[in-house]
């Protein structure tokens, strides 16, 4: 029987499922987010899906999934995005209560997160369940690029893990054709129970409470307004986390050359926490362009997305990676024109016809945004392409199509 027709059929009992999410959930961000929306989709199509996760993070309202969480630990400090010797902390108390979870339950179906597939992988023979591991990442290329540990070993260790996971695994996920080709590379036999299902969905996210939940009945005029916020200017918006490589230090060098060109738009930038804020300011700063360039800090999901579509440019100026970010997708169906760096984390999704691509650099930048507030009618015909792209291939329906067929493999 198809997963559609357990879905359609109340009388028949839903699978069981138990879902590792190794950080901090919920957090904005782009892991958290992926498995919001994975185990909200999951449940839909008639998992019971119980959820462990990390002891830090906002609690969320996902109809179906029961949240399981470990010790917040927060006297030990934030858990951060990457790998860290808290992490690894979390990681073991993680794997206690999933010992604790598996013995008590014998779930039939497990869906590893990330590092959380190392654990699963060891310990399927023991329980005898199907595995889902969903690859966010490559994890050795992690550790360099967290600039975590330049160990050559150590990165040895990861990429047997991570081989012996593709092994193990019944069904494998990946988040863009960048982590698609790592599989085919390390194992091309895997590819035959492989399925890519991009990052591509953002419905609101129902936070339970949380100093960044927004009221149901929140009216959207008390949500920020790029256009407001630019005072007459033209809204050039930043909406995401702050760590290095999203190239925020291009990005305000690259303002500061436009700035001495032309006084007819505004920077806004969301995200970050208040250290990294503080850091940018500071840049900011020096670079004589703190008058230009508005920080908002951390917005909850809904706010973020209203002040990319009351934007007149919207911006991501990675500097390195290779995944796909995940608001690469709302971007492509928000409405707004994009400038984007000509980086492989966006040309597996983007082109010329979608975004004005640019080097990743200062001037590149500087460039980029400048032919957008020169050029009438760019904006709207890159706007109307990257929506009927979007609407294709990675809008809800696609996306349900995917983990569909994924979970049919496992079911």
């Amino acid at each position: 029987m198809s997963l559609s027709g357990v879905a359609d059929a109340p009388e028949r009992l839903p699978r069981r499922m138990l879902a590792l999410a190794p950080q901090p959930f919920f957090t904005p961000r782009g892991t958290p987010f992926s498995v919001y929306y994975r185990s909200l989709v999951t449940a839909e199509l008639g998992f019971e899906v119980d959820l462990l996760t990390y002891g830090q993070g906002e609690d969320v309202d996902l109809p179906g999934v029961n949240i399981i969480r470990g010790p917040a630990l927060e006297f030990l400090g934030k858990v951060r995005t990457g790998p860290s010797a808290l992490k690894l902390v979390h990681d073991l108390f993680m794997f206690v209560r999933y010992l604790i979870l598996m013995i008590r339950h014998r779930y039939p179906v497990v869906h590893a997160h990330e590092e959380a597939v190392f654990f699963a992988a060891i310990t399927k023979p023991l329980f005898g369940f199907k595995l889902v591991y969903d690859m966010h990442s490559s994890l050795p290329e992690q550790l360099e690029n967290f600039g975590y540990s330049k160990s050559r070993l150590l990165k040895r260790v990861f990429e047997f893990l991570e081989r012996r996971s593709l092994v193990a695994a019944d069904a494998i996920i990946t988040i863009c054709p960048a982590l698609q080709d790592q599989v085919r590379n390390l194992a091309p036999w895997a590819m035959d129970k492989h399925e890519l299902i991009e990052n591509s969905i953002f419905e609101d996210v129902r936070f339970v409470t949380s100093a960044l939940r927004a009221p149901e009945t929140e009216p959207r005029e008390s949500l920020p307004d790029a256009r407001a916020l630019a005072k007459g200017a033209r809204a050039v918006v930043y909406a995401g986390t702050l760590e290095p490589y999203q190239g925020i230090d291009l990005l305000i060098a690259g303002v500061a050359l436009l700035a001495a060109r032309r006084d007819d738009f505004r920077l806004i930038i969301a995200g970050g926490s208040e250290p990294q804020v503080e850091h940018y300011k500071r840049l900011a700063s020096d670079a004589g362009v703190a008058e230009v360039v508005t920080f908002l800090g951390q917005l909850r999901p809904l706010a973020a997305r209203h002040l990319a579509e009351t934007a007149d440019i919207i911006l991501s100026p990675r500097s390195s990676g290779t995944n796909t970010p995940l608001k690469t997708y709302e971007q492509l169906a928000c409405g707004v024109p994009l400038v984007a760096t000509e980086i492989y984390s966006h040309t597996q999704v983007l082109d010329e016809t979608m975004a004005v691509l640019v080097p990743p650099s200062a001037q590149g930048l500087a460039d980029g945004i400048e032919r957008l507030l020169a050029e009438d009618g760019l904006g709207a015909r890159l706007v109307a392409r990257a929506q009927q792209h979007y609407a294709a291939h990675y809008a809800r329906p696609a996306y349900t199509a995917k983990l569909t067929r994924l979970l049919e493999r496992v079911h």
